[in-house]
């Protein structure tokens, strides 16, 4: 059976077991712009949205009453899975009390000096999404340092911040090709350059006009990309002897360990943004710095009647509230154990899968958060990894086999993430899933 047979044959199944959200999807497109309230809602290999019904712990229920073992968590919000009852009752007292206020609540000094205990750098700010934190954080980098050029590794994403849509092409920096309304050339101020290449990030240093360089420790918004040993030691050195800021983003990583990649791998950022995740779920962010920064960001010129960066709702009180009872009580040293021992379970089990049908696959993983990547060796940067990603019939299919026999995977490419919550038999199904899609495409890939 041809992937293309396969794909129909499975778009049938779905349409004919998902009667409730097929029609509920065209209620969706008479109002809403592309048929969901955010166009990457429908962004899955279903033949329409999927709708939602609830979620808990590690599983999703649609409308239609099929139960999914959910490793997509909303695309890492729900890193510690769906509905954690410290958040719900957190936010809802809060709610009682008040959302925002323009002023700090009771609560907020414990917050900070939980970020300042846990990530190791003393000041802190919040945000509505990491988005607005890396653009908070660009800006403060380039106040501080009189400096106008921003570092990026080619193939990255940091939300929706224009500074990085930009790509590594022929060894030239150019526009993202899928930038849309832009009408200023970010290449003057930004410098794509492959990730794990040392000798690149010393030459985009050289001129000494970069303000910050802003990196995930691991790539994993174009697959999933590991650093090579002691390139972030090698890349700290290059930075400070730059006058550069190291400015990184652990909006995905965070899933390393109740530090992020930062304290699992000893690095030395000079401010760290943390999104998604950090609040459970509930729309916030951060952003820290070091001390030697947070005097310099203190310290920087304001023009009258501005006092620096930020939106009204950024710090309400109900994101505070959401932030302290997942640093308290959700993203627990504990929390983290179960998550990376389950996550090296699946590990495990997914490359025997794939060494027993000797498959051009591999698997990369960074704390709880693994991939399958369509290529036979892990890509050591973007360049590598796009013809894996380029495969997308391969792509479609597996996504859409595995949403058919009740398993979530994030939707952009082959991410899963293990919670608290995901168990033993859950792993066993989506492993086992994944070695029934390989059977076929196996016997198809040698008819």
């Amino acid at each position: 059976m041809s992937l293309a047979n396969l794909i129909t044959r499975e778009t049938q199944r779905y349409l004919d077991t998902h009667p409730k959200a097929s029609a509920e999807a065209a209620r969706l497109k008479e109002h809403w712009l592309f048929g969901a309230p955010f166009h990457w809602m429908n962004d899955w290999a279903t033949p329409s949205a999927m709708i939602a019904e609830d979620g808990e712990g590690a599983v999703l229920t649609d409308i239609d009453g099929s139960t999914y073992d959910d490793f997509c968590l909303g695309d890492t919000p729900g890193m510690f899975g769906h509905a954690r009852p410290e958040i719900a009752r957190a936010i809802a007292e809060q709610a009682r009390r008040g959302a925002t206020f323009m002023l700090p609540t009771a609560e907020a000094a414990e917050v900070g000096e939980l970020l300042a205990e846990r990530f190791g750098l003393p000041f802190w700010q919040t945000t509505l999404s990491a988005s607005d934190a890396n653009r908070a954080m660009i800006r403060w980098a380039r106040a501080v340092t009189g400096k106008s050029v921003i570092v990026v590794f080619d193939g990255c994403y940091h939300g929706m911040v224009e500074d990085c849509f930009v790509e590594l092409r022929h060894g030239r920096t150019r526009p993202d090709a899928g930038l849309i309304g832009q009408v200023f050339d970010m290449t003057r101020t930004t410098r794509a350059i492959p990730f794990n290449d040392i000798g690149a990030l010393e030459s985009a240093l050289a001129m000494g006009d970069v303000a910050a360089i802003l990196a995930e420790p691991a790539m994993t918004n174009c697959g999933m990309i590991l650093p090579e040993a002691n390139f972030w030691k090698r890349a700290q050195a290059l930075a400070k002897k730059a006058g550069a800021l190291l400015v990184l983003d652990e909006t995905h990583t965070l899933s390393s360990g109740p530090g992020g990649a930062t304290k699992a791998w000893a690095l030395a950022p000079d401010a760290l943004v943390i999104g998604k995740a950090i609040a459970g779920g509930f729309p916030a962010a951060v952003w820290g710095v070091s001390a030697e920064l947070g005097e310099k960001i203190a310290a920087a010129p304001r023009g009258p009647g501005r006092s620096g960066i930020g939106t009204t709702l950024a710090g309400n009180a109900m994101g505070v509230a959401a932030i302290g009872a997942t640093l308290r009580e959700v993203a627990t040293r504990e929390a983290f154990d179960a998550m990376l021992a389950g996550a090296s379970d699946l590990v495990s089990k997914l490359r025997g899968v794939i060494a027993k049908r000797s498959l051009p696959w591999c698997v990369v993983h960074v704390g709880a958060r693994a991939e399958i990547v369509f290529a036979p060796e892990p890509p050591r940067d973007a360049a590598a990894m796009r013809p894996a990603l380029a495969q997308s019939d391969l792509n479609h299919a597996l996504h859409l086999y595995l949403i058919n026999r009740g398993i979530l995977i994030a939707p952009f490419h082959m991410m899963m993430l293990v919670c608290p919550a995901t168990t033993t038999q859950q792993i066993d199904r989506l492993v086992a899933a994944v070695d029934s899609f390989a059977d076929e495409y196996a016997k198809e890939a040698a008819a």
